[in-house]
């Protein structure tokens, strides 16, 4: 029997909860070490230190891997933080309502964004700003939602990416039913199958909407991937006040097989989803991937994390850079040189600055937009509310208000 102990977040460390808080020397050397962090079962192939660590089972989904396709994949990562820095600025300064930081998840949205087939359908929560970028959408399409101009401008069908959900977990009921459709349709087991992956944090896994999919998606062989980006932090509840096994754990009580993978690797994130993807279009049913990272900033920026967790926790995180590790690796083995580097810092400012000035002179949505798109069809009980309201507005035409 478990003490209590075990499943309680222990209290928090004297002194101040500053995030600039330098770590000890200690702790420095236990997070450049600590390549099983995540427990052993952890699937890792890069440490933090940039070495490329072998293993039997995941090597072959990356053995296509080039030094070019890890450049691209250190620059997807580096051009996602900056776009996300860019947009919590411009949220400070009142341009945007919200926005949800994904800071220090790159390599879990990128490798996992990047093993995706064209055909393939995601379903994401509200911090997928990476994966997004992997299905070809626009950081200035997500800022419309944050500012509360449109729902999600992209093509849902075209881009395979589903827009933005709020509700928590409410995505993996709907990822659920698309891929029980994909199922019922026979696009699951030739070489033309498909796959849906859907996004969610560990606090989601309190929900009952997710637990619900993964009933239905086990009942009916589902070819869903349920892709579990455990930050740590549920707001501001740890994981350990949510479970009382590791996340990827749960997996067994509903019949399908559950993986954890360092969420910071994103080598190992791109294999273990490839893996995951190609076990699901082949009618071996869903699977459940914890990729076990850390939120670096706020929940939102309505959240203050120094509330309920210290710098030291922080710090130590910090040295598992999802972004450093690889250009570690990249500098050790020759794949990069300086001038790379630059390139890609010089692409990264200029997506800032086109993002700030696409923001500050974002055009307002027409009136009548929130009446497109309800339904797949037109309803004549919608086009009467339009007309109604396109009437009262037009009684304030050229008048104040």
């Amino acid at each position: 029997m478990s003490s209590p102990e075990q499943w309680t977040h222990p209290e928090p460390r004297e002194g101040p909860a500053a995030t600039a808080a330098a770590p000890t020397a200690e702790q420095v050397i236990a997070g450049l070490r600590a390549t099983s962090e995540g427990g052993p079962e952890l699937v890792q192939l890069l440490t933090p230190e940039g070495e490329r660590l072998e293993n039997p089972e995941f090597d072959r989904y990356v053995a296509d891997v080039t030094a070019e396709d890890l450049r691209s994949l250190y620059r997807d990562m580096v051009l996602v933080r900056r776009a996300d820095r860019e947009a919590n600025a411009l949220q400070r300064q009142g341009q945007l309502g919200i926005w949800v930081p994904l800071l220090g998840q790159e390599a879990a949205q990128i490798g996992s964004g990047r093993a995706l087939r064209d055909t393939d359908m995601v379903f994401p929560s509200y911090r997928e700003h990476g994966v997004a970028w992997c299905r070809g959408i626009s950081p200035k399409e997500i800022l419309g939602i944050f500012r509360g101009t449109d729902h999600g401008s992209w093509d849902s069908n075209a881009k395979r990416f589903h827009p933005y959900t709020i509700v928590i977990g409410n995505q993996v009921l709907n990822a659920a039913g698309y891929a029980m459709g994909q199922r019922f349709e026979g696009k699951v087991g030739d070489g033309d199958s498909e796959a849906t992956m859907v996004f969610f944090g560990d606090g989601a896994t309190s929900q009952g909407d997710v637990h619900e999919g993964f009933v239905w998606a086990a009942v009916y062989d589902a070819p869903l991937v349920f892709f579990c980006q455990n930050n740590q932090w549920a707001i501001s509840e740890p994981t350990e006040r949510q479970s009382r096994l590791p996340l990827y754990h749960r997996a067994r009580g509903y019949g399908f097989p559950g993986i954890r993978v360092d969420g910071n690797d994103v080598l190992a994130t791109l294999a273990v989803s490839r893996w995951a993807l190609d076990e699901c279009r082949h009618g071996n049913g869903p699977v459940l991937i914890e990729a076990f990272t850390y939120r670096m900033d706020a929940h939102t920026t309505t959240d203050d994390p120094t509330r309920y967790r210290h710098s030291d926790e922080l710090e130590a995180w910090k040295l598992k850079d999802p972004i450093e590790r690889v250009r570690v690796h990249l500098v050790r083995h020759e794949h990069a040189d300086q001038d790379f580097f630059d390139s890609v810092q010089a692409d990264a400012d200029e997506l800032a600055a086109d993002l700030r000035e696409f923001c500050f002179n974002m055009p307002h949505p027409p009136v009548n937009q929130m009446f497109d798109h309800v339904y797949a069809e037109a309803s004549p009980f919608v086009d009467a509310q339009r007309d109604e309201f396109l009437a009262y507005q037009a009684n304030f035409a050229g008048g104040e208000h």
